[in-house]
């Protein structure tokens, strides 16, 4: 998989697990504080109620659920003890337990309440388990209890009854109506349950419905509007808002970064415009798109910076290397003129001849080179027999000088693999480039070491000649180099046969490169995989 893809998905991925983290951490924070506002909004007004001195409820027993302890403040922390006796309904959850807390300034004078000492503080204390049922028992005992009291004041039906229940829905945020127990509990167990128990409750998604049963026989809904609902839209809305804002943060780092090392390039590319070659594109970085084509830019430039070398090295080779012949012509044509009889015009037209020769040789040679050197030619590989090329080219160079025993030495087991994916023509040509500079400087002996296996093709041509010093073995590679002592320019050649040689063997994914015999000479090896790919 693609790296730069990679990186994409661990990030969205991480983000994504890092906001599940912040959602699941949020939504339990908030929901915490959430439930304690509801259930203190909830029992706000009956807990004032319930302790109002002047209430009505104050005077009778305590609500199912309820217990009334002494205050000791170092029980609390410094929070809930200001907010106690603030006055304020304190709702804590723990341990699954919900439990709301008064502070009663006032100790009430009833011995039926509790055993108290009047000499400390009290709270007035409801516990219940988390699903709230000990505190609707109490909402239901005290709106039961508010009921009876209307009923028993009032006449149903009267203004002062409406007025009554009016308020009480006002105050406690309910719906109350007296319904038929026929006609709104259809189900025999609620009703047994409402016999039973004196209330029902039914819960829906928006609210929270009790029957209530008097003990006149009346049966009233009582409807709790306020029901807590865990998905809070502001809450989404804002856990929404920071995944969008994390995942456009995370996209904007990926494309700033990306856009950072566009950039780089972009000045690299504009350096080299500007005639810088030397110029390359720094911390490519990790192996992804962009680093590929870093790395890309940075061998085009190399090879622009290495043909502007070699062109302006080819150039001042070839005005220099074209002045020798061109000279000996001009020189050629104004002997011409000076000569009377036919006999010397003949033999200054074949000296032109020559010249003309090499001037043609010189211009195929610095072609070929500069065809190769500028991008490769277009190879045709083929499956060709180099023990074949090898024959013909020692059949070829064996016309010439017989005093040089030029030979071939095949390593065993070579013909199995005698077989290449080769450019016959250029492979030819590399091999006969070898085989003619060690005849050139070999004193009896060229030999040509053949070995081919499943994997590469290696032809070692080796002399008894002089031999190069070692420090000069790269440079007999640079393009018009000659050597000194024995290797002259008397000897023939342009100085652009090994560099053929090597971009050839480049070109056939190998290389040329130089060591020594041990016959005493020099000894050039070509190696080149077998098989191309692609």
């Amino acid at each position: 998989m693609n790296k730069l893809i990679l990186q994409i998905l661990l990030g969205l991925v991480a983000v994504i697990f890092a906001l599940g983290l912040f959602s699941m951490l949020v939504f339990k924070l908030t929901d915490t504080v959430r439930v304690e506002h509801y259930w203190h909004d909830l029992l706000v007004p009956y807990f004032h109620q319930l302790t109002s001195v002047n209430g009505d409820i104050a005077d009778n027993e305590l609500p199912p659920g309820f217990v009334i302890a002494e205050y000791d403040e170092d029980s609390y922390s410094g929070l809930f003890n200001r907010r106690l006796i603030s006055g304020a309904l304190v709702v804590d959850l723990n341990d699954d337990l919900i439990m709301a807390s008064k502070y009663l300034p006032v100790v009430l004078d009833d011995a039926d309440l509790s055993e108290r000492s009047n000499s400390r503080a009290q709270i007035l204390v409801l516990e219940s388990e988390s699903g709230g049922d000990q505190v609707f028992e109490f909402i239901v005992w005290f709106i039961k209890l508010k009921l009876m009291n209307i009923t028993n004041l009032y006449d149903y039906g009267s203004s002062e009854f409406q007025y009554a229940i009016e308020l009480l829905q006002s105050e406690f945020g309910l719906i109350v109506e007296l319904v038929s127990k026929e006609n709104s509990i259809k189900s025999h167990f609620l009703l047994e349950e409402l016999a039973e128990s004196g209330f029902v409750k039914i819960e829906s998604d928006n609210e929270v419905n009790f029957y209530i049963s008097l003990q006149s026989g009346e049966v009233y809904r009582v409807v709790l509007l306020s029901v807590y609902n865990p998905l809070s839209l502001p809450l989404l809305m804002f856990l929404v808002a920071c995944s969008v804002i994390s995942i456009t943060l995370l996209a904007s780092s990926f494309v700033q970064n990306f856009d950072r090392r566009i950039r780089t390039i972009e000045t690299a590319a504009s350096r080299i415009s500007r005639g810088e070659l030397e110029a390359r594109v720094t911390k490519v970085g990790e192996e992804d798109a962009i680093s590929r084509l870093g790395l890309s830019f940075n061998s085009m430039a190399d090879h622009i910076q290495r043909l502007m070398y070699v062109q302006k090295e080819m150039i001042h080779a070839v005005s220099h290397e074209l002045r020798t012949p061109v000279a000996r012509i001009r020189f050629g044509v104004q002997m011409i003129e000076d000569c009377q009889d036919p006999a010397s015009v003949q033999k200054q037209v074949k000296g032109i001849d020559g010249d003309i020769q090499e001037l043609d040789e010189l211009i195929d040679e610095i072609l070929t080179y500069a065809r190769l050197e500028q991008g490769g030619p277009v190879l045709a590989f083929q499956l060709a027999d180099v023990a074949a090329i090898v024959s013909q080219v020692i059949g070829e160079q064996n016309s010439g000088k017989p005093r040089v025993n030029i030979s071939a030495d095949f390593k065993a087991g070579s013909d199995i693999w005698k077989e290449s994916d080769i450019e016959a023509r250029y492979i030819h040509r590399s091999i006969q480039n070898l085989v003619g500079n060690a005849k050139r400087y070999a004193d009896s002996r060229v030999k040509v070491v053949c070995s081919f296996d499943s994997e590469t093709c290696r032809i070692d041509v080796e002399d008894d000649g002089p031999g190069i010093p070692e420090d000069q073995w790269e440079s007999v590679f640079t393009p018009f180099a000659r050597l000194d002592d024995s290797r002259t320019r008397s000897s023939g050649g342009y100085g652009l046969g090994l560099s053929i040689v090597r971009r050839i063997l480049y070109w056939h994914g190998g290389q040329a490169f130089l060591g020594r015999s041990d016959m005493g000479g020099a000894k050039f090896s070509l190696v080149w995989p077998r098989k191309q790919n692609g």
